[in-house]
């Protein structure tokens, strides 16, 4: 079964100092099934590379090999993201003192009736709370 996955796991996969035997497992289960992000997961996995290239953690070879690897990873992109972005989405960040970026992995996870994986305290904890199942 597919998933949702959020920037902080993809990024667990990149810094390897971040990796653990859970995160590369659902690794493991993006190559097999499949896995959902909505249209903002790029530019905050992009953001995240791009800090760590200006605290000199990474080069920019270093991100370009990263994005490279994972643009072949089956990784699909919710292209509804944005028409929910001021209904549903905003409404449940509203309710449970989240971001609308975080509450956008919320609402995808929702609407296709899938798992969340995050290592975000606070998402999970909302995920919880709205009876997303959590991987």
């Amino acid at each position: 079964m597919s998933f949702v996955l959020d920037s902080s796991v993809t990024l667990a996969w990149v810094y390897l100092d971040e990796l653990t035997p859970a995160t590369l497992r659902l690794s493991e289960r993006v190559n097999q099934a499949g896995a959902w992000v909505p249209m903002i997961w790029r530019l905050e996995v992009a953001n995240s590379l791009q800090n760590s290239i200006r605290r000199r953690r990474i080069d920019a070879a270093f991100r370009d090999k990263a994005l490279a690897d994972l643009s072949v990873m089956k990784i699909a992109t919710d292209a509804e993201t944005d028409a929910y972005a001021w209904s549903t989405t905003l409404h449940l960040a509203d309710r449970l003192h989240l971001t609308p970026y975080d509450a956008c992995y919320l609402e995808l996870a929702q609407r296709r009736a899938l798992p969340l994986a995050s290592l975000d305290k606070e998402l999970r904890a909302a995920g919880r709370k709205l009876g997303i199942p959590l991987l």
